[in-house]
């Protein structure tokens, strides 16, 4: 069986409700896991979006969502979920609105799309506090066993926001 991400709030490529947007309330989507594989000692999710600030000319990739250090098990981040309630041992790094949490899809032009990813880890990384992606990633390198991610789209209905 292979390590896989999946939501039941949005299909892989397919748009994600504005629930979990700007245009909501901004909460995080419910996101399930299988078993990572033999080995494992920890978690990484990191949510982001390559097609910053325009998908038909990206300069970036925004950072929406790290969480490291989850424990390596299946399991479940239910819609919504603020970090005092995150499994046991989670640490969360920062996203590019420079918070330490979730924070959803607000595209400025176009239709974006938004991968989130999951890590198995053969370590459980040091507490770097509230960690960027890059300082994670870097910490990453080399002890990924399985990886899985499910992209949601998004394009903002209210081009006031």
């Amino acid at each position: 069986m292979s390590f896989k991400l999946s939501s039941p709030a949005f299909a892989h490529n397919e748009m994600m409700p504005a629930l979990y947007t700007c245009e909501g309330p901004n909460i995080s989507p419910p996101l399930e896991w299988t078993a990572p594989p033999a080995g494992t000692k920890s978690i990484v999710l990191i949510v982001d979006d390559p097609d910053a600030p325009d998908p038909e000319a990206p300069k970036m990739t925004w950072v929406h969502w790290v969480l490291y250090n989850m424990p390596p098990a299946p399991g479940t981040l239910p819609e919504g979920i603020v970090n005092k309630d995150l499994p046991a041992g989670t640490l969360v790094g920062i996203n590019d609105r420079k918070n330490a949490g979730y924070n959803g899809p607000c595209p400025p032009i176009g239709t974006h799309r938004y991968f989130h990813k999951i890590y198995a880890l053969d370590t459980v990384l040091p507490d770097m506090g509230n960690a960027t992606k890059a300082e994670v990633v870097e910490k990453m390198e080399g002890h990924v066993l399985a990886q899985s991610e499910i992209i949601g789209l998004y394009i903002l209905q209210n081009k006031d926001k």
